[in-house]
């Protein structure tokens, strides 16, 4: 797959290939998950790509219960945005995607976080197991404060106004899962992490207080002390998460500018999707890609929610 694919040009070939990447066994019904016992419509008075389920007499097309339903644009522009998504390391942005695609900023936008929304992992299972290191740690998100002092938020420039935590465990040559939190406190980051790492995990963090009482309930718990200009000793060290947040950090810094708290963490799900699906792991920008648009089920986002969180 490539820029010159005729699926990126072409809504029929863009239909096919989606429909061919989500329902590899025959059309799955999205009204009550029959596979494979549906016949297509060819009629005059139906477009294309239009199903019936024999089961339950519902009609579908492969973009219903979709973050794709019910959109104006063209499915060749829905996959030729994803495939630029899943395909840039540090992201891209929605002006970018709207000269691309030939698209309004704010249909791009939009389109962005649809796709987003997609991306996100709902959980599944644990990170780590028996053997295995999970690394965990926290950044902040957000301008200098030497470059608030005159801001209206901030007159007295006190304390950090403006900046966002976000808080990673990422598996050693696995995957990523990254949260918007309020705080790092221990009763904030304990559930996150007895919620997403194997018990048998072997725990590697900095030496921040929060996590001693949290590394006893995993097999073992090692940290390191960057007070001291210590990073490495035997297996312990958390050079691997550190490494993704500078990815993070050159996305935002050098391509989004700016991140909205409404929308911090769509934006952390979508650099998790790409650093689990990474090159390193096999995953070539056609897989992730295609990855990508079998996720697409199920999350369905419409523009007023979206909009709206951006002006919570």
């Amino acid at each position: 797959m490539n820029l010159t694919d005729p699926i990126f040009a072409d809504a029929d070939k863009a239909r096919a290939h989606l429909e061919k990447t989500r329902w590899p066994h025959g059309p799955v019904c999205p009204h009550c998950g029959v596979v494979d016992e549906a016949t297509e419509l060819k009629g005059r008075a139906h477009r294309a790509g239009v199903y019936q389920c024999n089961a339950c007499r519902d009609q579908f097309t492969v973009t219903v219960g979709t973050v794709f339903e019910r959109s104006k644009v063209p499915l060749n522009k829905w996959l030729l945005a994803t495939y630029l998504m899943s395909s840039s390391k540090k992201g891209i942005s929605a002006h970018q995607i709207g000269r691309t695609l030939d698209v309004t900023y704010k249909t791009a936008w939009f389109m962005c976080h649809r796709i987003r929304e997609a991306m996100t992992d709902r959980g599944g299972t644990p990170m780590g197991g028996e053997g295995k290191f999970v690394e965990a740690d926290e950044t902040v998100i957000g301008g200098k404060e030497k470059n608030k002092r005159l801001s209206k938020r901030n007159p007295k420039n006190i304390g950090a106004v403006g900046k966002q935590v976000a808080f990673t465990l990422v598996e050693r040559n696995g995957r990523a899962r990254s949260f918007h939190v309020a705080n790092v406190t221990g009763k904030t980051l304990r559930p996150i992490i007895v919620a997403n790492v194997d018990r048998k995990s072997a725990l590697m963090t900095d030496d921040a207080g929060q996590y001693r009482p949290i590394g006893k309930e995993f097999a073992s718990h090692e940290t390191v002390n960057h007070g001291i200009e210590e990073y490495v000793r035997g297996n312990a060290h958390s050079n691997t998460v550190e490494g993704f947040f500078s990815i993070l950090k050159r996305g935002i810094n050098g391509v989004y500018h700016h991140v909205s708290e409404a929308h911090l963490s769509r934006y952390l799900a979508e650099l998790d999707f790409r650093y689990s699906n990474r090159s390193g792991l096999g995953v070539s920008d056609t897989m992730r890609t295609d990855e990508a648009l079998r996720m697409i089920a199920g999350k369905r986002l419409m523009y007023r929610r979206a909009d709206e969180a951006a002006y919570a």
